[in-house]
């Protein structure tokens, strides 16, 4: 594969592009985009160049910007209304200020943010706080909600998690455009195999015995994940019959051989068993890294406040620690759910941002590490794109 690596970034305050040169040790830093808005996640088609960044809030509403340009220009798809939009309709001069349109929001108040993108199979998925998902087919110019998720049957007795009921996690089948997969906290996985006509929930333990019981709340228990998944990744696994995911979950690591119907704990080894994002290695089923916090309620900082990246080469059988060039002492940065990501080189960078505003990268699997970016804000989501 040849071509630059981008690198997509959601924050706090805008998106931010990072480009690297063809050695990916420079990277040239463009942003912030998207009027300000606070963007959860990003995604891109390598094939065309195009860019999508999700998000909002109380005051701007849910809405997916797009920009067809490499981020030189955008346009938003306002999905519903905020704060702002009751501002401007009941003041004609704050209305002008903002330059605001009359324009009714396709999904009205009932949507908060948009928390996660998702390409594949020339469609654009969305993940939404409350948990819905949305399906364009016209590269994010238009929406549509899911039926089959938003009238689940026992929809009502979903908990949301800290952050809300947030459908975060988008995953799809290279092959077959009908397999989905996604993970809503604190509801657990859901999966469809008929393009999303149907949904079951896939968080059943294959080892449940073994992993005993837990008082937290979104531990395992009565043969089940906790319901709180941070983070699910599917892997490109050649093994026939075989959908190979793995999630981050509020109470430990897990892998699923069968696309979620059963999932095995492999937590093993690690540091604590809580922590946000979870990454897999682009070409190596087996290869997976993740990066433990301390816990929920101590701080949700590193262990021992010493970063390190926690790799896999076994499918999370056995774990080593990689911290060559993270802060060893004194760091007390979060990574968030979806600020951990690969690239798709023949020798993949693995990448994350901070909470504080820091992106690190490796090129050597995890082995070294450089601070390619810092001050930047708070950092919410990371993606890599290779262009052609």
């Amino acid at each position: 594969m040849s071509g630059k690596t981008r690198l997509l970034v959601g924050t706090t305050k805008g998106a931010f592009i990072l480009t690297a040169d063809a050695g990916r040790r420079a990277w040239e830093v463009s942003g912030p985009h998207c009027g300000g808005w606070p963007i959860n996640h990003m995604a891109g088609d390598p094939r065309t160049g195009a860019i999508w960044a999700g998000g909002g809030g109380d005051w701007f509403g849910a809405g997916v910007w797009r920009s067809t340009d490499g981020g030189a220009t955008w346009a938003l798809a306002k999905l519903s209304s905020g704060q702002m939009d009751q501002w401007a309709a009941n003041d004609p001069d704050f209305a002008a200020m903002i330059g605001w349109q009359d324009t009714p929001a396709p999904f009205g108040d009932t949507l908060h943010s948009v928390w996660s993108l998702h390409h594949a199979h020339g469609r654009l998925f969305a993940g939404t706080k409350p948990a819905q998902f949305l399906v364009s087919d016209d590269g994010g110019v238009t929406w549509e909600r899911n039926a089959g998720l938003a009238d689940y049957e026992d929809r009502e007795a979903w908990s949301p998690g800290a952050a809300g009921l947030t459908l975060h996690t988008i995953v799809t089948d290279p092959d077959e455009p009908a397999k989905i997969w996604l993970a809503i906290s604190a509801a657990g996985v859901f999966a469809t195999e008929d393009g999303g006509r149907t949904w079951e929930r896939r968080n059943r333990l294959s080892n449940a015995e073994a992993c005993g019981h837990h008082d937290h709340p979104a531990a395992p228990r009565d043969g089940e994940t906790g319901h709180c998944v941070h983070n699910m990744v599917r892997a490109g696994d050649p093994r026939p019959g075989s959908d190979l995911l793995y999630q981050q979950n509020h109470h430990g690591v897990f892998r699923s051989r069968d696309g979620g119907r059963t999932w095995d704990d492999v937590t093993a080894g690690l540091p604590s068993t809580f922590g946000f994002p979870i990454a897999v290695h682009p070409h190596d089923p087996d290869t997976i890294w993740t990066f433990p916090l301390n816990g929920d309620m101590e701080g949700r900082f590193p262990p021992g406040a010493s970063a390190a990246v926690w790799m896999s080469s076994d499918g999370g059988d056995t774990w080593s620690a990689q911290h060559s060039g993270l802060p060893a002492r004194n760091c007390f940065f979060t990574v968030l759910r979806q600020a951990m990501t690969t690239d798709r080189q023949p020798e993949p960078g693995v990448y994350f941002g901070t909470n504080t505003g820091s992106i690190f990268a490796s090129i050597d699997g995890g082995e070294t590490w450089d601070e390619i970016a810092r001050h930047l804000p708070t950092i919410l989501g990371v993606e890599a794109v290779d262009l052609h």
